[in-house]
């Protein structure tokens, strides 16, 4: 019966992608038994509970291999048709190209960009830790104890975010990770001896895994390894050597990796397993056989679950509400929270730190980390202790210099209900890239706190100084930045974010700003709007963010005092939000008037929002090394000169 299901599994997965005239063959053909013997052997799921929050995870890291895990889901009973598995890679199917998280039932995570899938199931599996140690009934039995299941391969593991993904697993000791590691030795160019030589079980051991090898074909070998994985208080990668294409005329071949198969192969491979030679042919009995075992094994753990659930429940009834909101992963409102505001100038980092603290006090699951940078980002939680692999129970994760991983862990956590939030500069918002646009792909609600957010980093020179990431991060769909001109709006913009289902990006300054009288929480929803009404008719409007606010203002009064020209100003924490608001408001906002855009990055995005070319007050070219107003001033930045560029476009003569 192992063999007729895998068989089936294999010819599902082979006419899949020959109907749909793409896909990737060589994992169906050589990784199907590794999947098929976690699933009929290890997982716990349920086919009528897709959310059951005590479910084992697993992610497709090798994304490519779709065809494989919707043959797998179908066969298993898991949410899918015969008609879905014809519409493979079809528009609007539940198969897509790639797994897609909110599309593909049972799919925990959207993956394909290689390494991020290892990394995310890091997330998820923190997170399993933390929710174990944190929901014990008085006799030490946990409510949650899932396991996250990878499959992976060499290309996942050539990509530097499963390096940093590993070692920070292997650190925290998340011995509920088990990554089975499809190696083949082929990659889509040819064989990896000319890219990937080296010994990677040393390389994961060196890391604090547990590492096992055994015969991919071999599901006795396979099963052992995991129950073996299941005994260790380390992390476990299975390295199954397997052969890509098993039983095509390409067997072993780069060639059989990513295109359809032949007619004629389909049909050999066919009758190699003994399978009818017909289009999505079904074996009815291997299927009910596969989808029972799978059931009533999950059945079990199920019920134990809930069992468990009532007996947390009534030796702690104070906490029944709590924990309702995680598994219903329901938003934050901060709107009880009564915020205190600076009576002196500070930075929006120490500002927003202050808010976060808050924040963190009256959500248990609020929690997040740095990449090595809290004591310059001020993300740091104050007393509630850090998460480690001697306890879970803290809300500070110590990432380390990991940035592309601590994007993906993120995903992770908030897959698995987490509120969280993960911090660097600005300008190293570049390394996460590939993340945050998994996080907007897949709707999360994640906080990414970016400071030092423009040149007045100054002696860090141009390496440090961010002038495209701004611009950058707003082209991103689905996602929200927000720049905050003072503490009102830092409050104003997490008020905003934490009910939407979107990432949101806070850019901060090191730098001091004033607490403007005029600022206001809640028009951050607006996007954009007046800070400084001008006194008489209208000159002219700057439309400004972050830490140029305060200084748009000085120049607007500047120029009142010194030329008689009147200027408002506009405070615009969020492009991203106002470029959405009616033509109506916009117009009400910005005025009918000149309007100039001040902000100390890229004018790429800003086009639309300014008169002109000429009336972008912005910085396109790298930063300088030196002292913040050396450098300021080498980039014609300083309120001076800001005023004076002004001045050029309304043609009027000042001393140079």
């Amino acid at each position: 019966m192992d063999k007729r299901i895998i068989a089936n599994i294999k010819t599902l997965g082979i006419d899949m992608i020959h109907e749909a005239e793409s896909g990737h063959p060589g994992i169906v053909l050589g990784a199907a038994p590794i999947l098929y013997t976690l699933f009929s052997r290890h997982m716990c799921i349920n086919k009528d509970d897709a959310s059951w929050m005590n479910r084992d995870r697993f992610i497709l890291s090798a994304g490519h291999g779709s065809a494989l895990l919707y043959a797998t889901f179908y066969m298993a009973g898991l949410g899918y048709s015969l008609e879905d598995l014809k519409c493979f890679r079809q528009i609007n199917a539940k198969t897509a190209g790639h797994p897609e998280y909110g599309v593909s039932p049972f799919v925990e995570a959207t993956t394909g960009p290689l390494g991020q899938g290892i990394a995310m199931a890091t997330g998820m599996a923190l997170g399993g830790k933390i929710l174990g140690e944190r929901y014990q009934t008085s006799d030490n039995t946990k409510l949650f104890d899932y396991y996250v299941y990878v499959l992976c391969g060499d290309g996942d593991l050539m990509e530097g975010i499963s390096a940093e993904a590993m070692s920070f697993a292997g650190t925290h000791q998340l011995d509920n990770l088990i990554v089975l590691y499809d190696s083949n030795q082929i990659s889509l160019d040819g064989k990896t001896h000319t890219t990937f030589t080296e010994n990677v079980l040393q390389r994961c051991a060196a890391c604090n895994w547990h590492t096992i090898e055994v015969d991919g074909e071999d599901i006795d070998a396979i099963d052992l390894a995991i129950q073996e994985a299941k005994t260790v208080n380390k992390p476990t990668i299975i390295q199954c050597n397997t052969t890509i294409g098993k039983g095509s005329f390409l067997e072993g071949k780069n060639t059989v990796h990513g295109k359809p198969l032949s007619i004629e192969d389909i049909a050999n491979i066919k009758q190699l397993h003994s399978i009818l030679d017909e289009p999505f042919y079904v074996d009815f009995e291997a299927k009910q056989t596969f989808t029972d075992i799978i059931y009533k094994r999950s059945l079990h753990k199920y019920q134990k679950f809930t069992d468990i659930y009532h007996q947390f429940i009534l030796e702690n009834p104070e906490r029944e509400i709590e924990l309702t909101s995680f598994m219903h992963n329901q938003e934050i409102s901060i709107d009880e929270i009564d915020f205190s505001f600076p009576t002196e100038e500070e930075s929006t980092r120490v500002s927003n730190g202050k808010v976060m603290n808050e924040i963190a006090k009256m959500s248990p699951f609020f929690l997040g980390g740095s990449a090595d940078l809290s004591s310059s980002t001020m993300t740091y939680l104050k007393d509630m202790g850090d998460i480690s692999c001697h306890s879970y129970l803290g809300k500070n994760i110590w990432f380390g210099v990991r940035e592309h991983a601590m994007g993906a862990i993120l995903n992770g956590l908030a897959l698995t209900n987490f509120k969280v939030f993960g911090s660097t500069f600005l300008v190293f918002s570049d390394y996460l890239r590939p993340a945050i646009r998994l996080s907007a792909l897949m709707h999360l609600s994640i906080f990414y706190i970016f400071t030092h957010d423009s040149i007045e980093v100054g002696e860090d020179g141009p390496t440090h100084e961010p002038i495209e990431q701004l611009a950058s991060l707003r082209a991103i769909p689905n996602t929200l930045v927000f720049r905050p001109c003072d503490t009102r709006e830092i409050i104003g913009s997490w008020k905003y974010a934490l009910k939407k289902k979107c990432p949101s990006i806070f850019a901060l300054s090191r730098g001091n700003v004033p607490l403007l009288s005029s600022s206001d929480i809640d028009k951050v929803s607006l996007g954009a709007y007046v800070v400084r009404k001008e006194k008489q008719n209208l000159s002219g409007t700057i439309v400004a963010s972050g830490t140029e606010v305060s200084k748009a203002i000085k120049v607007a009064e500047m120029l009142e005092r010194e030329n008689n020209l009147f200027f408002r100003v506009v405070s615009m924490p969020c492009l991203n939000i106002f470029k959405n608001m009616s033509k109506s408001y916009q117009q009400e906002v910005l005025g009918d008037t000149t309007i100039f855009v001040m902000e100390a990055g890229s004018s790429c995005g800003l086009e639309g929002i300014s008169t002109s070319t000429k009336t972008l007050l912005t910085i396109d070219t790298f930063g300088r090394s030196g002292k913040k107003q050396d450098v300021m001033k080498a980039l014609a930045f300083t309120e001076e000169q800001l005023k004076r560029r002004i001045l050029d476009v309304y043609g009027v003569k000042h001393e140079k």
